[in-house]
């Protein structure tokens, strides 16, 4: 990859970009209505994400790429029981957390499209160790990426949005987020 490639700011955004206004007072506003210390915030009624679901165009492409080029380990596969001959498998993202696919053979569903209410992107934290080891995967197997302080965004068979984030879960270049 050039270092041209690496450093262009990648686009999220579609062919209809509106006009980018300053909202600074509006967040601040928000936060000053919403956020509140950690040590006045009730815990969460969640437990954890169990899984998050993409659809697969191609299960072997989405296995080869997810467990033989980033390392997360297949734990399960079996049909989709919302749709006959559809495959529903699993990959261990860490600390208990699955990332799921669907195949919908014969649906013809068209490619990635960013819509209200859809999935933007996945980030997953990773160890710095591993984060430069799959960089370098990356890069031998020629996936494009961009990189941002210890951020890896890059797509992934199907137009998946990935970010690999080499820091501990809860922190985002070295700000507690949670």
């Amino acid at each position: 990859m050039t270092a041209d490639a690496q450093h262009d700011t990648p686009h999220f955004g579609s062919e209809h970009d509106g006009d980018h206004p300053d909202r600074a007072d509006e967040w601040a506003a928000l936060r000053a209505k919403h956020l509140r210390p950690a040590s006045e915030r009730p815990a969460s009624s969640a437990g954890g994400v169990h899984h998050q679901a993409l659809i697969s165009s191609d299960v072997e492409r989405t296995i080869d790429f997810y467990q033989g080029l980033l390392e997360f380990p297949l734990t399960d596969l079996f049909q989709n029981r919302d749709y006959e001959g559809s495959t529903h498998f699993f990959f261990d993202i860490g600390n208990g957390n699955c990332l799921a696919f669907f195949d919908f053979p014969g649906l013809g569903l068209g490619p990635y499209q960013e819509v209200l209410g859809g999935h933007h992107h996945l980030a997953i934290s990773i160890s710095p160790e591993n984060w430069a080891r799959l960089k370098g995967k990356l890069d031998a197997a020629g996936v494009p990426y961009w990189e941002h302080k210890t951020s890896i965004y890059f797509t992934g068979p199907d137009g998946e949005r990935l970010e690999l984030l080499g820091e501990p879960l809860g922190q985002m270049y070295g700000t507690r987020v949670l």
